[in-house]
């Protein structure tokens, strides 16, 4: 498993009426979460373009638990639980201290310029064998 965690404070501009921050605003923050995982991991999205990668978001997911507001520091935890092939799936947790905000995931498919399924970047699935080796007994 590769976790990462990131803070962030919401702006004045993140809430809504009510004094919540926006649920528009999540979806932001899980990219932001995303971003700090690859650079970690030692490949950002800029290195991916790079090296003739593009990982759009095939689909997200985002379940609210309690709200945000304002002037929080909130923590985002960005965890990857399985090894990628041509997806990678990305688990999220929004956290206030202790307490759960909301959860959510990010599936992505790793393309090249031509838009076709291509597997990972081979350091990015070097970095990856170390967290999730294969099973050589077989």
């Amino acid at each position: 498993m590769i976790t990462s965690r990131l803070s962030v404070t919401p702006r004045i501009s993140e809430t809504n009426q009510m004094g919540f921050i926006a649920e528009a605003s999540f979806p932001r923050w899980l990219d932001l979460g995303r971003a700090a995982l690859l650079r970690e991991q030692g490949l950002d999205y800029r290195q991916f373009e790079l090296l003739g990668y593009w990982v759009p978001v095939l689909e997200i997911g985002l379940t609210f638990h309690r709200p945000a507001y304002y002037g929080d520091t909130l923590d985002i935890v960005t965890v990857v639980r399985s090894r990628p092939t041509f997806r990678i799936r990305l688990d999220y947790e929004v956290r206030r201290e202790a307490s759960l905000l909301a959860t959510g995931y990010s599936v992505h498919a790793f393309v090249n310029r031509e838009r076709r399924p291509v597997r990972p970047p081979p350091a990015f699935m070097a970095r990856l064998e170390e967290v999730f080796p294969r099973n050589k007994s077989a």
